[in-house]
Parts: structure tokens; sequence; C-alpha cells
């Protein structure tokens, strides 16, 4: 099966460490308002999810959403959430860690395209 989002393992022990501190997390991809295109992690519920948004998959146990709009430009890249150091969005849990989320994109190959669940 081929994953729509996936993290490295930096992002992953990061989200280990906020579940500790804040319980059960959401991730949604932001469209470029106020955070510019970072991956927003939020308590889960904590953002209310609409039907214009996506389900991608799961990182580290925790659902990725990102609007449907931007999900057009984006449906033949896999997402790999990364970590690097910074401030993190405004609204995102990581915010205060001195690290913040990054998104890197791969295209995926033709093979790869063939095996993806239609969205």
């Amino acid at each position: 099966m081929v994953e729509r989002v996936l993290a490295t393992a930096s992002a992953l022990e990061l989200i280990v460490k906020l579940k500790a501190k804040h319980g059960e997390l959401m991730f949604h991809q932001s469209g470029g308002c106020c955070d510019g295109s970072s991956p927003m992690c939020y308590q889960l519920g904590e953002l209310a999810v609409a039907e214009s948004d996506v389900l991608l998959g799961a990182i580290g146990g925790c659902p990725f959403y990102m609007s449907r709009s931007q999900f057009e430009y984006w449906r033949h890249t896999q997402l790999i959430i990364d970590v690097v150091p910074g401030r993190g969005g405004m609204f995102s849990l990581e915010g205060t860690t001195g690290l913040r989320f990054l998104t890197r994109s791969r295209v995926f190959s033709d093979e790869e395209t063939k095996l993806l669940r239609i969205l």
C-alpha cells in the first residue's frame, strides 16, 4: 500500500513528546493563511474538520487532513512530515519546543499512482 503522508523518525519522536503533554493529536496541512504552508498540530478535536477536508492518512497514530482544494494540487505527491529547528506555527502545539514541523514532498511514481486509493 502506498501512503499519502509519512513522518520522519524526528517527527515521530516529537509527536510522542507532544502526545505525552497534550494527549491525542491531529494534523492539518495549512493552506497558507497565517502560518504559511506548515503542517499544523492540534489536540484531537481542537480543529473542526469540514466536509471539504480530506483525510490523507495518519502519522504517529494521528490523523492528517488537508483541504480538498489544496489536495487537488498535491494529489500526485507524497507528503513527508519532518522536523527542523525553528518556531512552529502560532497555533501549532510544537510552537514552544524550538522545533517546527515541515512538509517535504515527492512525486509518486507511475506504479505508486496506480496503487493509490482514490480520494
